[in-house]
């Protein structure tokens, strides 16, 4: 399939390591010192990271994406001293496919049927975080829930233990593809804020709703205590 792929030029390439971090994917590392596309799989084409190198080195073409870079990602693991990971353990959500199997409770045969039903901790409208009015009167001394879309999805109890007592809206900039970062910064200067937190998934394009509330925290200037917690692809939360 020919699409849009990044292309490094390695002579002009410092090793500032500016891309990998701009890179939502996980398609960029550095080996041996220089910036390196472990996996034109991974790459959106999208070119996220070009306004982050000072030097020209990245640009984008279109050609036929190759295959999963696996010499590549053993270099980089075997410099940051740990295993590699299997093929489809990191990258874009699409190659994360896999069933996943839930054991049914066992409900004892003379156990009463009782259907009990959930009450939602939603306390405003709209919730995507386009659609929210910078100016909503919920936004005042309001705890912050900033929740990537999928994490509703993937972990049961996020009404009752994430929610509850939160103003909560949701996003995702892969998705959109938009940065939050002017709405958020909007949201924050014009309201003060007891909290923010950041519930993510584990994948890497999630970094870029995480990166959008820490640039936003920055440009408003203000002091809020905030946290990530993330939420692994089979509904977990992930330890630190």
């Amino acid at each position: 399939m020919i699409r849009e792929i990044i292309k490094i030029d390695e002579e002009k390439c410092n090793g500032c390591g500016l891309c990998v971090d701009a890179c939502d994917e996980g398609a960029l590392q550095m080996v041996d010192g220089k910036a390196k596309l472990v996996s034109e799989s991974y790459c959106d084409g999208l070119g996220a990271c070009l306004p982050e190198c000072p030097t020209g080195a990245l640009t984008i073409e279109k050609r036929k994406a190759e295959a999963f870079d696996e010499e590549a990602v053993k270099k980089y693991m075997a410099a940051q001293k740990t295993q590699p990971p299997p093929t489809l353990a990191c990258g874009c959500p699409g190659t994360h496919a896999r069933a996943i199997e839930r054991k049914e409770e066992a409900v004892p045969a003379a156990a009463p049927v009782q259907v009990v039903r959930s009450t939602s901790q939603l306390r405003q409208w709209p919730c995507q975080i386009k659609l929210v009015p910078v100016n909503a009167p919920y936004f005042d001394d309001a705890h912050l829930l900033v929740a990537a879309d999928c994490t509703a999805y993937a972990y049961a109890d996020i009404h009752k233990d994430y929610m509850r007592n939160k103003i909560t809206i949701i996003g995702c900039t892969k998705l959109d593809d938009i940065d939050y970062t002017e709405k958020l910064t909007g949201i924050l200067k014009s309201h003060d804020l007891k909290s923010v937190t950041v519930l993510r998934m584990e994948v890497p394009c999630c970094s870029g709703i995480v990166n959008s509330v820490k640039q936003a925290l920055i440009n408003s200037g203000k002091m809020i205590p905030w946290s990530i917690v993330t939420v692994t692809t089979d509904g977990n939360i992930a330890e630190d």
